[in-house]
């Protein structure tokens, strides 16, 4: 039988100081294909004795600057890991978070949301976490995740 790890490493990799170049789909789920590119920065720490992790953005957007946060925290008994979104444009929400783990260096986290108020699945997916160049994918799926939209992507490259 596997022993239960008491502390989780996956995000060890994203710690420290960030450039991150944005892409994102301009409409999300409506056969959109226009594109907006734009930079930003990222700085991650340890917290929860680094079971957890908060990982500050500044986001450059076309339209103005603003801020946002990850929020990341491991839990010891389930083997997975909660991921949050907290904007500066609007505050007091934080996003559903999606759930999920590392397998074979890729991560994996998924919620059940609404977008536009139809449902939708959500999935984020850190791939490329053992270079110097991660990244990071979140697509949509309003079939129950037959089929997938990917909307954003974030590339980091170290500050």
């Amino acid at each position: 039988m596997q022993e239960k790890a008491t502390t989780s490493h996956d995000f060890d990799f994203e710690v420290g100081e960030w450039r991150v170049h944005h892409r994102r789909l301009k409409e999300r789920l409506s056969g959109c294909t226009d594109w907006e590119e734009f930079n930003g920065s990222s700085e991650t720490r340890l917290v929860l004795g680094g079971n957890g992790n908060v990982e500050d953005n500044v986001l450059d957007f076309p339209s103005g600057a603003y801020r946002a946060m990850a929020i990341r925290a491991f839990d010891v008994s389930s083997q997975t890991w909660a991921i949050w979104w907290l904007s500066a444009n609007d505050p007091h929400q934080l996003d559903v978070p999606v759930i999920g783990k590392f397998e074979d260096g890729v991560g994996s986290f998924f919620a059940e949301d609404l977008h536009n108020g139809q449902p939708v699945t959500v999935r984020f997916l850190w791939l490329r976490t053992d270079t110097e160049s991660p990244r990071w994918e979140q697509a949509m799926s309003c079939d129950g995740g037959a089929t997938w939209e990917t909307n954003w992507t974030m590339e980091f490259e170290r500050a």
